[in-house]
């Protein structure tokens, strides 16, 4: 089948679940292209190589229109796979199998109201408020994907022929298909990188090397390791974040206030990936307790699994059933007990890398693009 995989914003970060599954689609032999729309000035994840990725300017409305158009006569899927419930995935996705009868199936990684405070946000304006709204030049109903929009769209869930989702806590709220957020773990193989020469070659040499290989925002806790840094106050301790944010100038913030323990490498594509994440000693994932965590499944954890790191996180939404006690476990919002726990992680080192061991083997077996390639064969051969 040829498969096309419809995403919100190429140059946000919902871009990179949206390459997971083509890589999973591609491993069905199925051919696979990704139409979305670009909100930005470049395209925020390096797409799987050899993978059609189709991009339109996204506008606010009126011009919305005629980007939704666009994005609508590119869509020649014999299957549409939109990615979040958003106006511009779903939503455009339900506009094209209406017309098409092309059977949809909707992924949903996230619980996206949780950014905005949940079923507790609502929208209530006074007239002046709605006018400017609506017409001011950057009224916030002129936006495709406001949280208004969202909100409607959550409601057209069941209007998908299937649905997958990555936590417990999107399964709780939506049903659908359990599809983790797995890895390819042939490309992220430890054995095919020297840790030590990526180290040299990424100037980490003279570090212990902590790493976050992602995007830093408030919810991914990012701020209680560096604090958990201050306490401990050993010089060749480095947070090395992989990236930056592209929503904000979160990282620069941080940058300001804990630049001594932070090194900064650049974005870089999945294929590269492996050899970055192989220069960490440890990966830290320390997820804050919020709505937006609980209903994750941080890609982070997987880049730690699979390169056989000792993983570092926190009690936070189905996180302790994804390690299974293959990692390090803390309290979320604690900076005092991660500290703890990067002393013991170094203090026996060889123990952590057993649980690295461990990690790896529990990630080949239940979160692997081999395990997700099973479930969704078994989801689509439904619509052959």
């Amino acid at each position: 089948m040829k498969v096309s995989v419809i995403i919100s914003d190429l140059s946000g970060g919902g871009s990179v679940r949206a390459f997971l599954l083509g890589q999973v689609l591609r491993q069905l032999n199925h051919e696979v292209e990704f139409v979305g729309f670009m909100f930005g000035k470049e395209i925020y994840a390096e797409p799987p190589s050899g993978m059609k990725v189709i991009a339109v300017e996204g506008k606010i409305y009126p011009g919305f229109f005629n980007s939704a158009k666009e994005v609508l006569s590119k869509i020649n899927g014999d299957l549409i796979y939109a990615v979040k419930p958003k106006p511009t995935s779903l939503g455009v996705s339900l506009i094209k199998k209406l017309f098409s009868d092309r059977p949809l199936i909707l992924d949903m990684d996230d619980w996206e109201l949780s950014w905005y405070g949940g079923d507790d946000w609502h929208y209530r304006p006074n007239i002046k408020q709605l006018y400017r709204d609506l017409f001011s030049k950057d009224g916030a109903l002129r936006y495709p994907d406001y949280t208004l929009y969202i909100k409607w769209m959550e409601k057209l869930v069941s209007r998908a022929d299937a649905l997958t989702i990555d936590t417990e806590f999107l399964k709780q709220r939506f049903g659908g298909v359990y599809l983790p957020n797995g890895k390819d773990t042939a490309l992220f193989n430890p054995e095919l990188y020297n840790p030590e020469k990526s180290r040299e070659k990424y100037g980490l040499s003279e570090y212990r090397v902590l790493m976050f290989p992602g995007a830093p925002r408030p919810h991914k806790g990012v701020e209680d390791v560096l604090t958990a840094l201050d306490r401990l106050n050993e010089s060749d301790l480095k947070l090395v974040i992989v990236g930056g944010s592209p929503y904000d100038d979160y990282d620069d913030k941080l940058m300001q206030k804990w630049g001594r323990w932070i090194v900064k490498l650049p974005r870089c594509g999945v294929e590269a990936m492996p050899e970055v994440v192989s220069a960490a000693h440890v990966v830290v994932v320390p997820q804050r307790d919020s709505l937006a965590a609980r209903a994750q499944f941080p890609l982070k954890l997987t880049d730690g699994m699979a390169m056989a790191k000792p993983v570092l996180t926190t009690k936070v939404g189905d996180i302790p059933d994804i390690m299974a006690g293959t990692g390090y476990i803390v309290e979320p919002n604690s900076p005092e007990q991660i500290a703890a726990k990067i002393q013991e992680i170094f203090q026996n080192f060889d123990a952590a890398n057993e649980l690295g061991r461990q990690a790896r083997e529990r990630c080949v077996a239940d979160y692997s693009v081999n395990t997700m390639s099973v479930i969704l064969e078994k989801l689509i051969a439904n619509f052959k």
